[in-house]
């Protein structure tokens, strides 16, 4: 069961910032992972510049006169694939894949979970009913088997992986956001508002919905590692990225087959999975202790 995490400093305060850079002078961790997190982006963004060659081409000097990939130095710093291409340039655009559909599908389920938490806990009743029994039976699927059954229909391509990661990964967010709702639509602020006769649609996007922001930033942060991992699981099963596109899962399925020949085709994805999935979990953790307002400031 998702405990909700009590989070109310308003991200747009003067301190705020103040106090951020000075959490982070004593929060080591976390300063690595959001630096890591920036050059993971800058890496992605930048990848037509930084890949030594083409992702998809394949080059005869990238395999030995045996067959097997050659190793790193030279022409390829990390390394070739069996079918001769650079792995570094794979990384590289493979880390653009990996964040776009974690951030798409993410935020997809975000705005999926707080439009129905949001809902939910503010009109009660049969809408409540009915939106958090949905929510129960979807939580009910195993996630991995419910995203593998969805792409065999749809079929593999990342746009159907991040609405596939979407439509699983929402409800714990609309749980959290209805709890949260329930708790504020008996404050003061919001009796007052329904005295003056506002509708309801402008009492949840003007009174509700800014209490809520600080929250939906830290399970943002934190559901982006989740859906790497998910579209990551996706391709290494080979129902997510299809083939040649780069994708770290499908990089590491393919490295397992040449671990003692090649080991670095299974290591050099699978750092930089291990990376940026922790890399998201140590900021969302920060994120979490900075927007708590009982959280004692350090100094």
């Amino acid at each position: 069961m998702t405990v909700p995490i009590e989070v109310g400093t308003d991200v747009a305060a003067p301190g705020f910032w103040r106090r951020a850079r000075r959490s982070l002078r004593h929060d080591w961790p976390a300063l690595v992972s959001i630096a890591l997190l920036v050059l993971l982006a800058l890496a992605a963004i930048l990848a037509p510049l930084l890949a030594p060659h083409p992702p998809l081409t394949t080059y005869p000097e990238g395999l030995q006169a045996t067959g097997a990939p050659v190793g790193p130095g030279g022409d390829f710093p990390l390394g070739a694939d069996p079918n001769g291409r650079d792995v570094l340039s794979r990384l590289l655009y493979g880390a653009r894949v990996s964040l776009v559909i974690g951030i798409l599908a993410n935020g997809l389920a975000t705005v999926l979970g707080v439009l129905v938490g949001l809902v939910a806990g503010y009109l009660g009743g049969w809408v409540e009913t009915v939106l958090m029994r949905i929510t129960d039976v979807v939580m009910s699927f195993p996630i991995l088997l419910f995203c593998i059954a969805l792409i065999s229909v749809t079929g593999p391509s990342a746009r159907n992986v991040v609405v596939v990661i979407a439509l699983i990964y929402w409800t714990a967010l609309a749980r959290i956001i209805r709890s949260l709702v329930l708790s504020l639509k008996e404050r003061e602020f919001v009796v007052a508002a329904r005295t003056l006769g506002l509708s309801h649609w402008r009492i949840m996007r003007k009174h509700l919905f800014p209490h809520l922001v600080p929250t939906i930033i830290v399970y943002a942060t934190l559901g982006v590692a989740s859906s790497i991992l998910i579209e990551a699981s996706l391709s290494f099963l080979g129902v997510g990225v299809p083939v040649p596109d780069p994708s770290w899962g499908q990089m590491i399925e393919q490295g397992k087959e040449y671990f003692q020949i090649a080991p670095w085709l299974l290591f050099a994805p699978g750092v930089c999975l291990l990376l940026t999935v922790l890399s998201f979990n140590l900021a969302g953790d920060w994120l979490r202790d900075l927007l708590d307002p009982t959280a004692p400031e350090r100094r």
